[in-house]
């Protein structure tokens, strides 16, 4: 279904410059988007592009317009100016969603293949997948969507408005082991994992349950594919990971959080709220202050990080001049 951009600006706002009769027909990148096309603007790196693109229209802020303007090319490009360009952009993609919906009015919200236990709930407008597995006793909240294959264990808690990607394991075991003389014994995980509202959570991840209180994931968290949440783990709200992060039992982090793609956390530990932890760092302790933290092991403040990273750079350097000076009396 295509759109004018009249009707766009009509629903999600911003200040139109061009026609409101113009068709869109589909949201594309700068680079790649033809004249019934939408695009958006938000990175400056990528503002050349505005000079090429072939896009019909395109959203960004009204600086990013008035320099557009000032280099006189695509004279006929319309503009939707917007504070906040890729905020409209995802708006504008919820919203070509509602027109163009993945599923039919017509399919049925429970697939067929879907194994639903008698006593678990699946609340009002709720859609479980093919292949879904939903345990004794588990609840699913009001228009939470499982897609294919996921599978929820006894006992657990998803909220409203959640999407869960293929492949999600919510509530498997804890991993708990007592050591008794070379072997292992099992420590069985009498806790749950409680979900609230609006979460999302990548393919492949998996959530554990927790050894005796709960896992508990905060309303708003968005986790991507192949994350690792260990037993009795809490996240706070609105905080967000990428792929591969691995959490340790028992450690807790707190609201409006990112966590760049490969890194990890030892057990035990809490994270206060508003830390943002870069690509593959190792947190091996508490972090008590908001900021910016990363670098590999071990992990600092990122700017003390980049500093010492810095000088790591020149030791060779450093070794031979020292080397130098004292004669060359040290190896």
């Amino acid at each position: 279904m295509s759109l004018t951009l009249g009707q766009i600006v009509e629903k999600l706002g911003g200040e139109l410059i061009g026609s409101k009769e113009q068709i869109v027909n589909a949201i594309a990148p700068l680079n790649s988007a033809v004249e019934d096309e939408i695009s958006f603007l938000s990175n400056p790196l990528y503002a050349q592009e505005l000079d090429s693109t072939k896009a019909g229209c395109v959203i960004l802020t009204k600086e990013q317009f008035e320099l557009s303007r000032s280099s006189g090319e695509n004279p006929n490009l319309a503009f939707i100016l917007s504070d906040k360009p890729y905020l409209y952009f995802a708006y504008l993609t919820q919203l070509w969603r509602t027109l163009n919906p993945i599923h039919s009015s017509v399919e049925s919200p429970i697939h067929p293949t879907a194994v639903i236990d008698p006593t678990a709930v699946v609340q009002s407008g709720a859609r479980v997948g093919p292949y879904c597995v939903v345990g004794a006793g588990a609840v699913i909240g009001e228009r939470t969507w499982l897609k294919s294959t996921v599978n929820v264990a006894h006992g657990c808690k998803i909220g409203s408005d959640c999407i869960l990607h293929p492949g999600v394991v919510i509530g498997a075991d804890g991993f708990g082991f007592a050591p008794n003389q070379g072997t292992w014994v099992k420590i069985e995980q009498l806790g749950s994992v409680v979900i609230g509202n609006h979460v999302e959570i990548g393919a492949n991840t998996c959530i554990d349950r927790g050894a005796l209180g709960d896992t508990v994931i905060g309303d708003g968290v968005k986790l991507d594919n192949f994350i690792q949440i260990a037993h009795n783990v809490r996240i706070g709200p609105h905080t967000a990971m990428a792929a591969f992060v691995g959490v340790s039992g028992s450690t807790v982090i707190g609201a409006h959080c990112t966590v760049a793609g490969g890194a990890g956390f030892v057990g035990h530990i809490e994270i206060a709220d508003r830390v943002n932890i870069g690509a593959k760092a190792v947190i091996t302790r508490s972090i008590t202050q908001a900021g910016n933290y990363g670098g590999y092991y071990p992990f600092d403040s990122d700017s003390a990080w980049k500093k010492n990273a810095a000088i790591l750079r020149q030791l060779s350097t450093l070794r031979d001049k020292i080397k130098s000076l004292m004669g060359g009396s040290i190896k």
